[in-house]
């Protein structure tokens, strides 16, 4: 069952960035996500490198899913 409204693991709100960001680095299609804080430690990375990456795609304009 989809569930476009909160993390797959925390139980936190999702946003449209936490959104785009799963779909860009995991699944396209992805119809349950995770929120930006458990995509960091699922990448074993920070939020703010996951931010970062969020305002390239969304600078370059290329990107659909950050419009």
């Amino acid at each position: 069952m989809a569930n476009y409204s909160t993390c797959k693991q925390c139980g936190s709100k999702l946003f449209d960035d936490d959104r785009a960001i799963y779909r860009k680095l995991i699944f396209r299609n992805a119809d349950e996500f995770l929120c930006i804080k458990c995509l960091a430690d699922y990448f074993d990375t920070t939020e703010e490198k996951i931010n970062q990456l969020i305002e390239r795609f969304r600078k370059s304009g290329e990107c659909t899913l950050f419009r």
